[in-house]
């Protein structure tokens, strides 16, 4: 059943993926908020992620950033970001992912995830048991150099909800200072589905998540366990590295920063 879900998520998002290159070097008009933008495309990639998901499994319910909850009372819930990183598609940088996932309905685990980065045309499709493979090919966090903390490269990503708290806005900033301060170079994830793709072929050296934004977390929760990375957790603090000792030292780093702010 895994298998099926996966497949159903590739053909979701590479729907999603295929409008969004096609309108990724047209002129557009964004709506940009206090702390969020939207575009046109973004509901429009929408559509076709959740036509394909809809057509495959029409009584599973879905939650979708643009359309919200659609109700359903199958097995399965979706979870759907058709455009994560719509500040840099609006800005002509090609740093943008669509991601789909099925959850448990009632637990809430991720079993199936698919990221589509439409520029490069990459495809990550992960099953719960089956791995992770990228455009076919299977993938492991440990794919890559996996250098000690002093000189790996972190992606760093909050939610919106942290965002938009003053107090919690703060302990992240803290968070990231520190972070930043113990690797060679930290980045603020402003398409996480992207770094977490990155981070399960070996490409991204850890990852460290202050409240994420469930749309963007359960494909990346999915992606690195698949991958063979390390994880620590402690409540809205998410750590994934390469390898153990990584994820010890940044969940250290991370953890300690956020009990001193």
């Amino acid at each position: 059943m895994t298998d099926d879900l996966a497949a159903v998520a590739g053909d979701a998002v590479q729907a999603g993926g295929a409008l969004l290159r096609d309108r990724f070097d047209a002129a557009l008009e964004a709506d940009y908020g206090v702390d969020d933008v939207k575009t046109a495309a973004d509901r429009d990639a929408e559509g076709r992620v959740l036509d394909a998901i809809r057509e495959a499994y029409p009584d599973h319910p879905i939650s979708a950033e643009e359309s919200g909850e659609h109700a359903g009372d199958g097995t399965y819930r979706w979870v759907v970001d058709a455009l994560d990183g719509t500040n840099n598609f609006a800005s002509g940088i090609p740093t943008f992912g669509v991601a789909a996932t099925a959850v448990e309905r009632e637990a809430g685990d991720p079993v199936a995830t698919a990221v589509h980065v439409p520029v490069l045309d990459d495809l990550y499709v992960a099953a719960r048991g089956g791995g992770v493979a990228r455009n076919g090919d299977p993938v492991r966090a440990t794919d890559g150099d996996t250098p000690p903390v002093e000189r790996a490269t972190v992606g760093i990503t909050v939610g919106l909800d942290a965002v938009r708290d003053e107090a919690l806005s703060a302990r992240y900033d803290a968070l990231f200072d520190a972070v930043d301060a113990e690797v060679k170079r930290a980045i603020e994830a402003w398409a996480p589905v992207v770094y977490w793709a990155l981070l399960a072929r070996g490409r991204l050296d850890g990852f460290v998540a202050f409240h994420p934004d469930e749309r963007e977390q359960v494909a990346g929760d999915l992606l690195a366990r698949e991958a063979g990375a390390a994880e620590r957790r402690d409540g809205p603090l998410v750590v994934v590295a390469a390898d153990e000792a990584s994820a010890d030292a940044l969940f250290t780093v991370a953890s300690d920063a956020l009990e001193s702010a």
